[in-house]
């Protein structure tokens, strides 16, 4: 329990986002009296909900796998977990509308064997790679457990030239790895760093049977990530401030900070800047950063999010994974969004950049008749809505050479921090990266007010 008799200390935290509701959470728990500024209605960052009518609509899918350690922590700590649970067993079911005799269904499922061979079975019988593909994508998956994913060397290069060192066919790149890489990393194996990438697979699928177990929120994820985040601040204790934009960010005498929002200045010992990039950029003072132009290297990348609603149910699955198909991912959000009838299907597709700015009609157009491939359900079902949510600059753009631009936690100014999936956490731009960037930021903050701790996770401080 915190030592509450010790001398209070003040923080700001600027950003609702994961990142910035983990690092308030985690410093109010130890204690410290934290405002916590907003400028959105609401919490949650970019992982938000919205209404349409009478439905409850995610900005896009989200989800998360077992080893997501950070993550579970935050649901647990909101009192989410129970809404959002995992998969008993990885099993995605794979889609491939241009096999040669039709559509064919495979499976990605894992055993309870040890690491590798709880996928060896599954591999063994995936029916969109030849044998010659599945023996060399094993492998390469024993080459890849090999490698440290940090090392700068990996961040250098592309995941795509790797594959191709290590034998991997155009068809086993689109077939399995683009299949996990895209929607992880939010770009395919060409355009993504292979230090990010390595984190990726050696993690979710090398590091222990059950850590590529997909989970996601069977209701709304403003439930999770707004109304449960602020209950839980509120418990804690933090002032949370919505709608309340912050102006500039100063350096006062006696090492005290000074937090300008519209018509206040807030005063602390310490400060986390949990907002994206460009905007830290903006707010940061002068000094806090060798090279803070640094910042605005590290690119974006977009995700497009196509919502259909049909009279009928049209999909007995929560999901599936396609091939052979511009679609990518396809959810069942029906039960979440409050449909009373008929069913929401939500296909979310990452690494956008050639659809991001595409008209409605011509994604309504596209999309329609991809469905109804897939889905024989739906060549006879009516539409009764269709509509489009974009996110332009939804990650990082984890491109080769992103590792050596993403800052640490710790500012060169005593007292500022930093926060957010961005900042250098070792792993691509998750959920799991943004609270796991928020108990970095607010360790080293109470390191700094000697505020003894322990890493929620049990990990080094």
């Amino acid at each position: 329990m915190p030592d509450h008799s010790m001398t209070p200390r003040h923080a700001v935290v600027v950003g609702g986002g994961l990142a910035g509701v983990t690092a308030a959470l985690r410093l109010a728990d130890e204690g410290v009296h934290v405002t916590l500024a907003e400028g959105r209605p609401r919490l949650g960052g970019l992982a938000f909900s919205f209404r349409r009518g009478s439905l409850t609509v995610d900005n896009g899918q989200h989800v998360y796998l077992r080893c997501c350690t950070a993550y579970r922590w935050f649901l647990d700590r909101v009192d989410g977990a129970a809404l959002a649970p995992l998969q008993r067993r990885l099993d995605v079911p794979v889609l491939d509308v241009a096999a040669p005799h039709g559509p064919r269904l495979g499976r990605l499922r894992r055993s309870a064997l040890p690491v590798p061979l709880h996928l060896a079975a599954s591999l063994a019988g995936y029916p969109h790679l030849s044998l010659a593909e599945r023996a060399g994508v094993g492998r390469a998956a024993l080459a890849l457990g090999r490698l440290d994913p940090a090392d700068p060397a990996l961040d250098g290069i592309d995941f795509a030239t790797w594959l191709g060192r290590h034998g991997q066919s155009r068809r086993a790149i689109e077939a399995l790895w683009d299949l996990v890489g895209v929607a992880t990393l939010n770009a395919t194996a060409a355009d993504a760093s292979m230090g990010l990438a390595a984190m990726v697979f050696k993690t979710g699928l090398l590091s222990e049977p059950g850590a590529a177990d997909i989970g996601w929120a069977r209701v709304p994820l403003g439930e999770l990530h707004d109304t449960l985040a602020r209950k839980a601040l509120d418990s804690a204790g933090v002032r949370t401030e919505l709608s309340t934009r912050v102006r500039e960010i100063t350096r006062g005498e006696g090492g005290r900070w000074h937090v300008d929002v519209d018509g206040e200045r807030l005063d602390a010992d310490t400060v986390v800047l949990a907002v994206p990039q460009r905007e830290a950029h903006a707010l940061l003072p002068d000094g806090a950063l060798e090279d803070p132009d640094r910042l605005l290297d590290i690119g974006t990348a977009p995700i497009l999010n196509i919502h259909v609603l049909y009279d009928r149910k049209v999909l007995r699955r929560p999901f599936f994974a396609a091939l052979g198909t511009p679609v990518q991912w396809v959810f069942d959000r029906t039960e979440a969004s409050g449909l009373p009838e008929g069913q929401y299907l939500a296909l979310s597709q990452s690494a956008a950049q050639d659809e991001i700015d595409a008209p409605v009609a011509e994604l309504r157009g596209r999309y329609l008749t991809e469905l109804e491939r897939l889905l024989p359900a739906a060549r006879g079902a009516e539409v009764r809505d269709f509509f489009v949510t974009r996110e332009r600059t939804a990650t990082f753009a984890p491109s080769p050479g992103v590792g050596r631009l993403r800052p640490g936690a710790r500012t060169r100014l005593p007292g500022l921090y930093l926060a957010g999936a961005w900042t250098a956490t070792g792993w691509p731009a998750t959920m799991e990266s943004a609270v796991r960037s928020g108990f970095t930021a607010a360790g080293a903050a109470l390191s700094a007010l000697g505020r003894p701790h322990e890493h929620p996770l049990k990990e080094a401080v």
